[in-house]
């Protein structure tokens, strides 16, 4: 299982930055399991038209990458972005073929949202396409881990599984950033 991914990290910017620089060092280049890719602040104009900013993600940023890693934090599942991610890594183009998709949920997450009284989470609290894929059993959901072992195996099971399952893509995307509690 030594194979070595390109794995595009998808996250919402402003709150969970810390936790993409911690998973990029702890999994990155120095345990060559993986070769984080993403889309930082600042990389894409946002003035740029919204399919623009679709084809730009889809083509040039997913472009070679063979898993997508959501890291889950608190208010992910609102992230147009993160949605629009999510939905390119889902398609098989000329340029890209359809990637692996997984989410890691966050420290922050569980303090958010985790239900003591039952041990679920709500799910209408995580990225929706990505709780579209859970339950169609395209994409797992994995508690934030320090352990290159158990990361480097998640992301080789989201690899394989992209060829024996297929996605759930339905969803229309995001028009905008979402807002309240949960979606619906």
């Amino acid at each position: 299982m030594s194979k070595l991914h390109r794995v595009f990290v998808s996250y919402h910017h402003e709150l969970d930055e810390k936790y993409k620089k911690r998973f990029v060092l702890r999994f990155g280049d120095a345990y060559g399991t993986i070769i984080p890719a993403g889309v930082d602040m600042g990389d894409i104009d946002p003035n740029l038209r919204t399919e623009t900013i679709r084809t730009k993600i889809r083509d040039e940023y997913l472009r070679g990458a063979s898993v997508t890693v959501v890291l889950v934090g608190r208010l992910t599942w609102q992230r147009k972005h993160v949605d629009w991610e999510i939905s390119s890594t889902l398609h098989d183009t000329k340029l890209h073929s359809r990637g692996g998709l997984l989410g890691i949920l966050l420290p922050a997450y569980r303090t958010a949202y985790l239900d003591d009284k039952h041990g679920k989470d709500d799910p209408r609290t995580i990225p929706p396409r990505l709780h579209d894929n859970v339950e169609a059993g395209y994409a797992k959901l994995y508690d934030w881990s320090e352990s290159s072992g158990d990361v480097q195996a998640w992301i080789h099971e989201a690899f394989l599984r992209r060829s024996r399952v297929e996605p759930d893509n339905h969803r229309d995307p995001f028009g905008r950033n979402q807002s309240g509690s949960g979606w619906a």
